[in-house]
């Protein structure tokens, strides 16, 4: 049987809740959750320090927009896969995101078989 490589995640989501759920969830299907952020800052530190395959990016968060997040971490490591898990649906948000490169995003409230899917995918490409 071939073990194939834990795929890494970071979490950025200033609630704990979410955190605390998306972590379970991912942990749950196999995947190794390398952190957890609740702000931007530590969430460009940790994606620097952790180098995780995919961060799960809020874009809400207390000290800086996810958009910002995500350019920072794509300029870091360009390689870092980036899923926005967000509250806040808006087009306008939805297409800056996907053009800073992020995969997909998932609105709150969601789906296990959504989220889960949706790293399905992101791991395909």
């Amino acid at each position: 049987m071939e073990i194939t490589e834990k795929k890494r995640i970071l979490i950025v989501d200033d609630s704990f809740y979410m955190r605390t759920m998306l972590k379970n969830m991912l942990l749950d299907a196999g995947y190794d959750v390398v952190g957890e952020a609740p702000d931007g800052k530590t969430a460009i530190e940790m994606a620097k320090e952790k180098i995780p395959d995919l961060v799960t990016l809020d874009v809400i968060l207390p000290d800086n927009t996810g958009l910002d997040v995500l350019k920072a971490i794509k300029q870091n490591n360009s390689d870092i896969k980036v899923i926005i898990v967000s509250a806040v649906g808006q087009e306008v948000i939805v297409n800056e995101a996907t053009e800073y490169g992020a995969l997909t995003y998932i609105v709150k409230p969601f789906s296990e078989d959504k989220v889960l899917e949706a790293l399905n995918q992101a791991f395909q490409e």
